[in-house]
């Protein structure tokens, strides 16, 4: 096959796929056939496009060819259990042909099966991990290597946790719907946080070689935008594409030549992504345009947007950011938010205001693990001029952290002590 073909073809599944998954799992009413069906339909692409042409609107083939397939799945399995008039029924109830369709009702259509998958990747019955995979997989399009290669875990592993996940959802019965009533809230929180831990594995990758994963991050943004076109009057879904594209608008400006990170005080601004920030920006507004309160993802796009908006670190408005953090401490209590605010105040009050604060939270044990709250604490005791307890404090955290760039950054902040 032509090269340039293969390419086409793989941008335009990675585009459609989510749609056309959704779609057929509307009709079979099972997600995990669905994927097969649909990448039925990538093979048959595959295998005709070079020797026809591509059709003039391909998405439109591919969707009906899987469509298509489905009905035939159905038709078979209604033959094998000789069940004639519940074929009929269902040719009845889904069309005996599908033809492309270009309406807005069709469009409307597609966007209610999206909403559907989305929800159902994120089922309560699933685990966080099982979660995120299937929603790389299903939503993003992702392949099962580059999930692998994403998370830097064997292909495998996240082959079975996808098959697992898909078979547990089959077995469960997990009804194909968008949830109402109190259960929308409770699943569109996990919505939500599959697509933040997506941006954050990213942003700052937990481990390997490498701090970000920038590919990870386009994911998770492209699947907010998403859920934001699909649910507009949700405040929170708007404030978590806030928060994201504020976020990435620094992605450029992280690192240095070598690929060694910049912390965001010494970053150069110039380097932001300032498209980014105005979309960021105008997100933010539109939560804030709707009913209720701020949600936990739109405080921290309130807290992004007071970076993104100093054009000069020292412009940084940080009491702002201390209020902000004290309001997302009311609504998702948590030490590392109280470490957050405790920077925050640093900044905006002293490294001897914030000190005792830290403390407090090394003396909980809740972060005994967690490398930052070393790293914080000596960035404090070097500002008060406690260099040696600093730089232990740095070699400790470079003990936890599990990436190799940011431990090399702390053993770097570590014997910089001794100049």
């Amino acid at each position: 096959m032509d090269p340039g073909l293969r390419r086409r073809i793989d941008a335009l599944w990675r585009i459609e796929s989510a749609r056309i998954v959704a779609a057929v799992a509307r009709i079979v009413r099972d997600v995990g056939l669905a994927e097969d069906l649909a990448q039925d339909a990538l093979v048959a692409a595959l295998e005709h496009w070079p020797v026809r042409g591509v059709p003039d609107n391909p998405a439109a083939w591919l969707m009906t060819t899987a469509k298509n397939r489905a009905l035939d799945r159905i038709r078979q399995a209604a033959l094998q259990r000789q069940r004639n008039l519940e074929l009929g029924a269902d040719a009845d109830a889904r069309g005996e042909h599908f033809t492309p369709d270009g309406s807005e009702e069709a469009d409307q259509e597609l966007d209610d099966d999206l909403l559907r998958l989305i929800f159902t990747a994120c089922h309560p019955v699933l685990s966080k991990e099982a979660q995120v995979a299937l929603v790389l997989k299903l939503l993003a399009g992702l392949t099962t290597a580059e999930i692998a290669r994403a998370f830097l875990q064997a292909e495998p592993t996240i082959a079975q946790r996808i098959v697992r996940a898909k078979r547990t959802l089959g077995e469960a019965n997990v009804p194909f719907e968008v949830p109402r009533g109190p259960q929308l809230r409770e699943r569109l929180a996990a919505v939500l946080e599959s697509i933040y831990l997506i941006f954050n594995e990213g942003y700052t990758a937990t481990q390997g070689d490498d701090w970000m994963r920038p590919a990870l991050c386009e994911e998770a943004m492209r699947l907010a935008r998403m859920l934001a076109g699909l649910m507009p009057g949700e405040r929170e879904v708007h404030g978590l594409a806030a928060l994201l594209e504020l976020q990435a608008s620094r992605l450029h400006a992280r690192t240095d030549a070598e690929g060694r990170p910049v912390l965001l005080l010494d970053q150069n601004r110039a380097k932001w992504d300032w498209l980014l920030i105005g979309r960021g920006l105008a997100s933010l507004a539109q939560a804030r345009s709707l009913p209720g309160s701020a949600g936990p993802y739109e405080l921290q796009a309130a807290i992004a947007a007071c970076h993104a908006r100093a054009r000069r670190a020292e412009d940084t408005d940080w009491e702002a950011i201390v209020a902000a953090y004290d309001e997302l401490a009311q609504v998702m209590p948590s030490p590392v938010v109280e470490l957050n605010r405790a920077v925050a105040v640093s900044k905006a009050r002293g490294a001897d205001a914030a000190l005792p604060l830290v403390d407090a939270l090394a003396s909980g044990g809740q972060l005994r693990d967690y490398h930052l709250l070393p790293a914080v604490r000596g960035d404090l005791l070097l500002r008060l001029g406690r260099t040696s307890e600093a730089r232990t404090e740095f070699e400790r955290a470079a003990a936890l952290a599990r990436n190799r760039r940011e431990q090399e950054l702390l053993l770097e902040r570590a014997r910089a002590t001794l100049s």
